[in-house]
Parts: structure tokens; C-alpha cells; sequence
């Protein structure tokens, strides 16, 4: 005997059927927040009822794409994202790892960026909140900045969705090259930002004045995001007078609400491979605390020089594959 209260609506989009589940009785508002969040940002995008109801299948995009992954794929995924969180945690640069994984995987590389963006946010909450005591007294700088990084992430999310597949292919060898050089940057930035700091009687600039050039690191953020710390950090130290460890308190934070930003922007796009997105979120979770158990063990620098080195490995790839091949 069926519940009187279970309704199945059994939809096709494509090859994919689509089963949506509703509860009309007591059980309804537990979905309420869920559908709050859900229908404005499918209006947004303009998408109709059975595009709305296939993005709730963990396997939809790649099955739109004629993509079967077999179990040790996932496994390579999850093992990447593993290698990202702990690279994140320990020394910054770990999408330069799972990104190439993607699309070396078969994933267009625009749904290779967005998956990466989706799947790895998860794992710098950690790394994040761990810097939460280091912004007692600085209020009034994350009230100010934090809305310039979401509205760059939003913007950055627009404008890889805009872009299209042709374009970003193109440029992703460049981007990835870009990500490897801030990140080879990374020390002498932190150095040329400490030595700014000790200097006496040098003037400041207007705190405010941060604003815009944060806002535009944070669209390169949310466009594609590898090596925005650096950016983050050289951008603080121009126009913010405070320690290193405080201003890196801040820029962590920041660097957060792009990547959340972009990440929720994207959540609706229908080009996020779920499945994937999910086995990578948790191998960048166990990453992230394993970076933390391994910090007195392996030196950060030499983790992102290895990082650095295959960025530009990497990207020479691409740059090949894109121009001469």
C-alpha cells in the first residue's frame, strides 16, 4: 500500500532518468531552506523545470557528456584531492594538482574548474577557521573586505561561465603557468610584505583603498583561482599596516568567500560532476589534517617548489597540446 503522502515524478532529460522526491506531509519544510536557495538560483540561470530536477543527479553531467567513470578514477580523484588539501595546508597550490587530474580524466575544462572550485572549498575550512584568533581587533577590515572577495568570486564565476569551453581551453595553459609563478612568488612576497611592514615612518595609505584592488584578485579568484592567496597577501601588504600573521589571518578568510562565492555560484551551473565533486571534497577534508599532522616533517618550501615544478610541467603540456599538436 503506498503513503499517502509520497508523490514520484519520473522525468527524462536527455539518457538520464530523474526521480524527485516529494514529501507533502510533515516531512515538507525540512526542504524548505534547501528550495529556498535552490529556485532563485534556477531562475537565475534560466533554467527549466527538468534542467532543474537533472542537476540533482550526482551523475547527471557526465552522463550528458557520454562519460562512464570506472571505480579507480574516483580513486584517482579522491588521491589528488589528497595531495591538494595537504598542499593547501602546508604551502598553497594544491588546485594545480587536482585541476590537470580533471581534465586528464576526460572533464571539459570549464567542468574541470568548477568541480575543482566545488570540491575543494570544503577542505580550507580548516586552515581558515585555525586563523580565527589571529583577527581579534580587525572587524571593521573584514567588514570592509569581505564583501569586495564574494562579489569578485561572483563576478569570476560569471565570467568563466561566459567564457565558454573554446576560450578557457585556450587559456588554460596560461593560467596554469600564472599559478605556478605567483606561487613560486609566494616567499619573496611574504618577505617583501614583512620588510614593507618594519619599515618606520613610512606614510599609509587609506585602509579603504584596498577595496578594489581585493575586489579584482578576487575575480581572478573566481575565475580560476590558483595562487589568489598570493595576490591576497601582496594586496594587504600595500595599503594594510599590521604583523605578517595578522594580515595572513585576513587573507585566508578572504580567500575563503571567493572560493564559497564562486563555489555557490556554480552549485546550480549543471556543470559540476557530483559524483567526483564528492569523493574529492572528502579526500581534501583527510588532506588538510593530514598536512597538519605533517608540518614539522616535510619543509613547506620544498612541498611548493615540487608543486611549482608541476604547474610548469604541466602547462609546457598544454601549451603543446593547444599550439603545436
Amino acid at each position: 500500500m503506498e503513503h499517502p503522502h509520497l508523490v514520484w515524478l519520473e522525468l527524462s532529460f536527455g539518457s538520464i532518468e530523474v526521480y524527485l522526491y516529494h514529501d507533502s506531509g510533515e516531512g515538507a519544510n525540512h526542504s524548505f531552506v534547501f528550495w529556498i536557495v535552490f529556485t532563485p538560483v534556477c531562475t537565475l540561470y534560466h533554467l527549466t523545470l527538468v534542467e532543474r530536477l537533472a542537476i540533482l543527479n550526482p551523475f547527471g553531467f557526465l552522463r550528458r557528456c557520454g562519460m562512464e567513470l570506472e571505480l579507480w578514477q574516483y580513486l584517482l580523484a579522491a588521491l589528488a584531492a589528497v595531495g591538494a588539501g595537504l598542499v593547501n595546508a602546508m604551502a598553497g597550490g594544491g588546485t594545480l594538482i587536482t585541476f590537470p587530474t580533471l581534465i586528464a580524466m576526460g572533464l571539459p575544462a570549464v567542468a574541470s574548474n568548477i568541480t575543482n572550485t566545488v570540491a575543494l572549498v570544503p577542505g580550507y575550512i580548516g586552515g581558515t577557521l585555525a586563523q580565527r584568533q589571529h583577527l581579534a581587533g580587525q572587524r571593521n577590515r573584514l567588514l570592509m573586505l569581505l564583501p569586495a572577495g564574494v562579489v569578485g568570486g561572483l563576478i569570476g564565476g560569471f565570467l568563466l561561465l561566459k567564457s565558454g569551453e573554446k576560450l578557457f581551453t585556450f587559456l588554460v595553459p596560461f593560467l596554469i603557468l600564472l599559478a605556478s609563478v605567483l606561487l613560486a612568488l609566494q616567499d619573496p612576497m611574504k618577505a617583501w610584505v614583512q620588510k614593507r611592514l618594519v619599515k618606520s615612518g613610512e606614510k599609509s595609505l587609506p585602509e579603504s583603498m584596498a577595496i578594489l584592488p581585493t575586489a579584482a584578485a578576487a575575480v581572478y579568484g573566481g575565475y580560476f583561482g590558483a595562487g589568489l592567496s598570493v595576490i591576497i597577501l601582496a594586496t594587504l601588504g600595500m595599503f594594510l599596516e599590521d604583523t605578517l600573521t595578522r594580515l595572513n589571518a585576513i587573507k585566508q578568510f578572504i580567500s575563503f568567500a571567493t572560493n564559497l562565492a564562486a563555489a555557490v555560484y556554480f552549485l546550480f551551473s549543471g556543470q559540476v560532476a557530483w559524483g567526483l565533486a564528492l569523493v574529492m571534497a572528502v579526500g581534501a577534508l583527510c588532506g588538510g589534517a593530514l598536512g597538519g599532522k605533517l608540518a614539522n616533517v616535510i619543509k613547506p618550501t620544498t612541498l611548493r617548489w615540487i608543486v611549482v615544478g608541476i604547474g610548469i610541467v604541466v602547462s609546457l603540456v598544454y601549451f603543446y597540446k593547444n599550439f603545436f599538436a
